[in-house]
């Protein structure tokens, strides 16, 4: 997979994209990142890439002839294959499993990052997805480009090295109506911890009777988060 990420802070990216599995997967060339300061595609000597509104108001808006003139330049790289354009906005679609998952399925991702107060609404004419990590602001879309592209690499086949590691885990479960669910709870040693044991299920070897086991605690959590929404 290529990843391109679009901002003013390229610089926001170097330690994230190069630490844990992200950063094996770009080692072992299951995906590629290629960063681009917005500044570069400045149609004036100043660099400027955002403009006052019209209408008035507060903060500066990110200029759409700069913006446009930035995806020319990702796309001009390989012409022949279309990458999917996904603009960072709290009025996005909000990111799910299933988000990811469609995403890991594409072989050409652009994550553009905004900044100040917003973009030029002619923006979203060039875009494929408008995309949102919660139902709050941030100082810009390089956090959220960050979650999303965590949540998006480590589903490409061979990234974690364990690919049911994806499968048997939050979001990914389900239950008979194809709710997803969040995961059970997970044991390790020592047995007993101060006073507190690990169940008797997980000790028994049953493989059938912890799956049940596994199944009902995924559903008892997703409903308790589902009530105290």
């Amino acid at each position: 997979m290529r990843i391109d990420i679009i901002t003013l802070f390229p610089e926001y990216f170097d330690v994230p994209l190069a630490t844990s599995i992200i950063g094996r997967a770009v080692k072992s060339e299951l995906v590629t990142f290629h960063l681009h300061n917005l500044r570069h595609y400045a149609i004036d000597t100043y660099g400027t890439v955002d403009d006052t509104p019209y209408g008035g108001g507060p903060g500066m808006v990110l200029k759409v002839d700069v913006m446009k003139r930035a995806l020319d330049g990702v796309r001009a790289s390989n012409p022949d294959n279309p990458p999917y354009i996904i603009l960072l906005t709290p009025q996005g679609k909000m990111l799910k499993q299933s988000v990811s998952q469609d995403l890991a399925s594409k072989p050409w991702l652009v994550f553009i990052c905004g900044h100040y107060e917003g973009f030029d609404e002619r923006i979203r004419s060039y875009i494929d997805l408008e995309l949102s990590i919660g139902p709050y602001v941030l100082s810009g879309g390089e956090p959220a480009a960050l979650v999303t592209i965590d949540s998006v690499v480590r589903l490409i086949p061979g990234v974690t090295g364990h690919e049911e590691s994806t499968i048997e885990e939050s979001f990914s479960m389900q239950d008979s109506t194809g709710k997803p669910l969040i995961e059970y709870p997970h044991y390790t040693r020592p047995e007993e911890f101060e006073g507190k044991g690990v169940p008797d299920v997980l000790l028994s070897g049953h493989h059938a009777e912890i799956a049940k086991w596994r199944l009902a605690q995924a559903e008892e959590r997703t409903n308790r988060h589902d009530m105290n929404d």
